[in-house]
């Protein structure tokens, strides 16, 4: 892990195309700023956490075909 201390006003940048800025320092709460291209996500890391188990939960799903068949009743 790469440690770097930053002032507020001061960034860091991850790659070419993320930027992240301090934006301010309250006690022991940090306030950072995050640039980045919209194909770039940003989550913090219990939201990103939450979506990960989400994806192996329904990863691991099965649907058979008469469940299948009850999503297209009434289509024609």
């Amino acid at each position: 892990m790469l440690v770097l201390t930053r002032k507020t006003g001061e960034s860091i940048a991850i790659g070419h195309e993320v930027e992240i800025v301090v934006l301010e320092v309250k006690g022991k709460q940090v306030k950072l700023g995050i640039k980045a291209p919209s194909h770039v996500p940003v989550h913090r890391m219990e939201v990103y956490q939450k979506i990960q188990d989400e994806n192996v939960r329904a990863a691991h799903i099965s649907v058979g075909l008469d469940d299948l068949d009850f999503f297209s009743e009434g289509k024609k």
